[in-house]
């Protein structure tokens, strides 16, 4: 019998009773890393650190939704104008051709409702995009382990992962994970960006994906010395497109709120384009934007409340992103 992937609203959270205090230690953990960092390469994020370029242009909101879609910043047809940040994943400002993971950070302006934050009207409708369709780590927990002993050096990382997986599995996850950051990357006009992670939608939730459209073109050889200039260089002499798309929740075993490390298997649907013009990130208007960007907050929790992000993930992201935000002056 095939699964059922039909669109359901049976979701649902699992809080656990110690994530309020958990949460609140992840993000002194990372605030003490983040000014470890800035010491060494200047006030910056504690990830995601390296901004590679920054554009600006409009998301349309496409026509005949379906009905699971149909909901906060996907309602109803319409134009926004949005911002985007592009970078490398890691704690460092480290070379480009270094193994990462990519950035693509989406702001959407002129969204009507009230925030997910439930202060007040939403600011905008952020998207937080990855070049991984899964997050790899099933918990916050989890991850911020990872981070911390990876923060170390290698060292520390392979002892960390050792002690917690075991003898035999612990090298073999970490040879994963190196597997996982090594995987080919031909650009940001050119490859599909994930969420990874879900959101509501209305009643309803869904993962994000952004598809590049063919016109945008193929990778650039040598791209990897400098993928902003890569960026830069096309936006100079093309615009360029991706398709928006929600893929929804269907039950909880194919699908799954809490656990980040599963990858969903429902269908993606696009519900908006984006679309960058023509413009030119050296000029002074360029320039003016790259800082603004620079400066500005990219969060999913910055968002509707119709899109609140969903899962223990999520969750803490809540609590260490605004932490780093005051630690870098954006908060």
């Amino acid at each position: 019998m095939k699964p059922d992937l039909r669109p359901s609203t049976q979701w649902q959270e699992k809080t656990a009773a110690d994530e309020a205090q958990r949460f609140a230690g992840y993000a002194r953990q990372f605030a003490a890393l983040q000014a470890r960092k800035s010491e060494k390469f200047g006030k910056g994020r504690a990830l995601h650190r390296k901004q590679l370029t920054a554009a600006q242009g409009q998301l349309e909101v496409l026509a005949d939704l379906p009905d699971f879609a149909r909901h906060g910043l996907f309602a109803a047809r319409g134009t926004f104008d949005v911002r985007v940040r592009l970078s490398n994943g890691g704690m460092d400002r480290a070379p480009d051709n270094r193994p990462d993971i990519r950035g693509f950070a989406i702001s959407v302006a002129g969204v009507k409702g009230d925030s997910a934050l439930n202060n007040g009207p939403a600011k905008s409708q952020d998207f937080t995009l990855i070049n991984q369709e899964v997050f790899g780590f099933a918990t916050s927990e989890e991850f911020v382990a990872f981070v911390l002993a990876a923060a170390n050096g290698h060292g520390a990382l392979l002892k960390h992962l050792i002690a917690r997986y075991g003898l035999l599995r612990g090298p073999a996850r970490l040879l994963r994970m190196i597997k996982t950051v090594s995987k080919p990357f031909g650009g940001f006009a050119s490859e599909t960006l994930y969420s990874a992670v879900p959101m509501a939608c209305g009643p309803y939730a869904a993962r994000v994906r952004l598809v590049p459209a063919a016109a945008n073109g193929g990778p650039t050889p040598g791209a990897n010395a400098d993928w902003g200039a890569d960026f830069a260089a096309r936006l100079l002499r093309q615009e360029l497109q991706w398709e928006l798309q929600l893929q929804p929740f269907v039950n909880e075993e194919l699908t799954p709120i809490e656990d980040a490390s599963v990858n969903w298997s429902s269908a993606y649907i696009s519900v908006a384009r984006l679309t960058l013009p023509l413009q030119d990130t050296a000029s002074r208007k360029g320039q003016a934007l790259l800082a603004q960007v620079e400066a500005a907050v990219f969060d999913p929790w910055q968002a509707l409340s119709a899109h609140r992000p969903l899962g223990d993930v999520q969750r803490a992201r809540r609590v260490v992103y605004f932490e780093s935000q005051k630690g870098r002056g954006a908060a």
